[in-house]
């Protein structure tokens, strides 16, 4: 949460241009970028000359030949942390898109596991995700426009609404749970779903 600067390094070499403020992505669609397999160093800081308030994340990955990554970032300005998951793509062979749900709303308190429904499907998509959870991709019918809620697990308590959800054939997209649980309304920290795609 109100991160504003942030950079990205690999084996200390630069590989965003750009800035990435909370909710960005890089690059912005598709959201990836690639790096030689094996062991790899990674390293996302705040490169203000002021006073930093963010810690620099430093971590490694072993990353696998022809693999597919994607890296979440997750918490707040002084306690970030990042979570680091295998993107399973598969190009379907007939029309649909895929897609799975990451959450990584923030909290403090405890706080119930979510569910995703669709109102095309008039069913739930994804059942009973815990916080910083990434569930695998599923299919998706493309080209249908669709109305997700983000509901406590088991009810029918709205949390959060994505309104003209429209997934591309072939393409493979993450839901993502972000922003603040406590915190409702269309402010910057205010609990969103947002989606971006892996290719």
């Amino acid at each position: 949460l109100s991160s504003a600067r942030n950079y990205v390094y690999v084996d200390g070499a630069p590989v965003t241009g750009a800035a990435l403020a909370y909710a960005a992505t890089f690059p912005a669609t598709p959201s990836l970028f690639a790096v030689t397999a094996g062991f790899r160093a990674f390293l996302i800081r705040d490169t203000s000359s002021t006073i930093l308030t963010q810690p620099p994340m430093s971590f490694a990955e072993n990353l696998q030949q022809t693999a597919n990554y994607t890296i979440f970032m997750y918490d707040t300005l002084t306690s970030p942390k990042q979570k680091i998951v295998v993107n399973n793509i598969i190009i379907p062979t007939d029309t649909t898109a895929r897609v799975r749900f990451a959450n990584f709303i923030f909290t403090r308190t405890a706080v119930p596991n979510v569910d995703i429904f669709s109102l095309k499907r008039n069913a739930n998509v994804f059942t009973n995700v815990g916080i910083t959870e990434v569930t695998g991709y599923l299919p998706y019918a493309s080209a249908l426009n669709d109305t997700l809620y983000v509901r406590e697990t088991g009810t029918s308590n709205l949390l959060a609404t994505m309104n003209g959800f429209n997934p591309v054939r072939k393409r493979s997209y993450t839901l993502v749970f972000r922003g603040r649980y406590q915190t409702t309304g269309t402010t910057g920290l205010a609990r969103l779903l947002s989606s971006f795609s892996s290719n």
